[in-house]
C-alpha cells in the first residue's frame, strides 16, 4: 500500500504548478487550470519519506518548490487528493501561484 501511495504521488508531481513543503514532513502538489476548475486542485500529497521523494521529483522536473509550513499543513489536513482547495485557503494559495507564475514568466523572458 505504501508503494502504491508513493507511486501515485511521484507520478503526479511533474504535472503540478507548485509543490508546497513543510521542509521535511509534508508535501502538497497543486495544479490550477481555470478552464476546468474553480480553484487549484491537490493532485498529490505525502508525508515524511514520500514528501522527500516528491521534492526530489519536483526538482528533477523543474516544478517550483515553495516552503510554507502553515499553508502546507493546512492543505494537507483539509483537502483530499483530487479535490479543490477550500475557500479559506484561496488567498494564501493565490499569492503562492502568483509568485510561481511570475517566476515562470521571468524564466521564459530571461528577466531576473
Amino acid at each position: 500500500m505504501r508503494r502504491s501511495l508513493l507511486a501515485r504521488a511521484v507520478q503526479a508531481v511533474p504535472e503540478a504548478d507548485v509543490l508546497l513543503m513543510n521542509p521535511t514532513h509534508y508535501a502538497v502538489a497543486l495544479k490550477y487550470d481555470p478552464t476546468s476548475n474553480a480553484a487549484p486542485v491537490v493532485i498529490a500529497k505525502g508525508q515524511d519519506l514520500i514528501a522527500l521523494r516528491m521534492r526530489e521529483v519536483a526538482e528533477e522536473h523543474r516544478v517550483p518548490v515553495i516552503t510554507n509550513p502553515p499553508l502546507t499543513r493546512a492543505i494537507h489536513r483539509a483537502v483530499a487528493v483530487g479535490r479543490e482547495i477550500t475557500p479559506e485557503l484561496y488567498e494564501a494559495v493565490a499569492e503562492v501561484l502568483a509568485f510561481v507564475y511570475r517566476l515562470r514568466t521571468n524564466r521564459v523572458t530571461g528577466r531576473a
